[in-house]
C-alpha cells in the first residue's frame, strides 16, 4: 500500500498514490537548482530510485510511467523524477547537462541536492539511492557515475551509454546494471551519428569497455549469464574490485523502458553482497 496524505500535511493525493505537494506548489518540489517530483511508499527510511527522463521528457511524464513506478513502490522504494534543464537553443525542450554546450547546471550538485531535500522532507534513506535514467537521462547517469562514482550507491541506465570521444578514464569502482534494447534505433548498441556528424552517440559496448577498466576487472569475459522473462543478462563480478558490480541486460525491443525493468532492478539491487536496501 502506497501512503496517503491529506493536503493540509502538505501531500496531494491520486487515488492510493502520494505525490509530494512541496509549498503551494502541486506536485513538484523546489531546490535552489531545480525541480523533482517524488511519491512515497508506506515504510519509513525508505530506500529510492532516482529517474532521469528523456530528451523532451519531464519529471512529470516519468511519473505517469506507472508500469514502472508503481512496482518500485510496491517493493518500498520511493521515486524521484527530477525536471531536466530547458535549452533555450531548443525552445525549452528539457535535458541534461553531459555535453558540452548542453547547459551550464552542475547535475551532480543538483541531483545530491535533491536527494538529501527529499531525505530532509519526507525522510527517504539517503545512504540507499540508485540513480537511473532513459535515452539522454541515461547518457547523463553514465556520465555522472563516471566523474562521481560514489554520489549515488548504484547506476541503473536505460538506453543510454556515452558519446564519442568516449571518455578515456573513469574515477572509480561502480555498481551498474545496464538496459538496452536488442532493435533500439534512437540509442543503436552501435551508436549513431547525429546534427550532420557534429555529434555521435558512442558504442555500448566499447562503454563497457570503460566500465571494466574502472571496476578493476581482470578478464574481459562475463563471469556469469543468466534469464529474467525475457531479459538475456550477463555479468562481471568475482574477477572485478571487492564492491564493485557491472551487469547488462539485452531486451527484445526497441527504444523504452521494458515491462519487468523495476522488479528486476530491485532483485539485482537487493542481491548485492553489501546491500542494507529493502533490508
Amino acid at each position: 500500500m502506497i501512503r496517503e496524505f491529506s493536503l493540509a500535511a502538505g501531500f496531494a493525493v491520486i487515488g492510493q498514490t502520494a505525490i509530494a505537494a512541496c509549498a503551494d506548489q502541486d506536485g513538484v518540489c523546489e531546490t535552489p537548482m531545480g525541480a523533482y517530483h517524488i511519491e512515497l511508499p508506506d515504510n519509513d527510511n525508505a530506500p529510492m530510485v532516482v529517474f532521469l527522463h528523456g530528451y523532451g521528457g519531464s519529471g512529470q511524464g516519468t511519473m505517469r510511467n506507472r508500469g514502472m513506478v508503481q512496482p518500485l513502490l510496491d517493493r518500498g522504494y520511493a521515486v524521484m523524477a527530477p525536471e531536466g534543464l530547458e535549452r533555450p537553443d531548443r525552445g525549452g525542450t528539457q535535458s541534461w547537462n553531459f555535453y558540452p554546450g548542453f547547459g551550464e547546471r552542475d547535475e551532480t550538485a543538483f541531483l545530491s541536492e535533491a536527494v538529501q531535500d527529499a531525505a530532509d522532507r519526507f525522510g527517504i534513506n539517503a545512504e540507499h539511492v540508485m540513480l537511473g535514467g532513459f535515452s539522454a537521462g541515461g547518457f547523463m547517469v553514465n556520465y555522472l557515475a563516471c566523474e562521481a562514482p560514489e554520489a549515488f550507491s548504484a547506476y541503473v541506465p536505460v538506453s543510454g551509454g556515452f558519446w564519442r570521444p568516449h571518455p578515456e578514464t573513469c574515477e572509480g569502482a561502480i555498481r551498474m546494471f545496464h538496459t538496452h534494447g536488442w532493435t533500439d534505433n534512437v540509442v543503436p548498441l552501435e551508436g549513431r551519428l547525429l546534427g550532420g556528424g557534429r555529434f555521435q552517440q558512442g558504442d555500448i559496448y566499447a562503454g563497457f569497455e570503460i566500465w571494466r577498466e574502472a571496476n578493476g576487472c581482470v578478464d574481459h569475459k562475463p563471469t556469469g549469464f543468466s534469464t529474467t522473462g525475457n531479459f538475456m543478462r550477463r555479468h562481471w563480478s568475482n574477477t572485478c574490485d571487492e564492491g564493485s558490480a557491472l551487469e547488462f541486460a539485452l531486451f527484445p525491443g526497441g527504444h523504452t523502458v521494458p515491462t519487468g525493468w523495476a522488479d528486476m532492478i530491485v532483485d539485482w539491487y537487493e542481491g548485492l553482497p553489501d546491500s542494507e536496501a529493502g533490508g
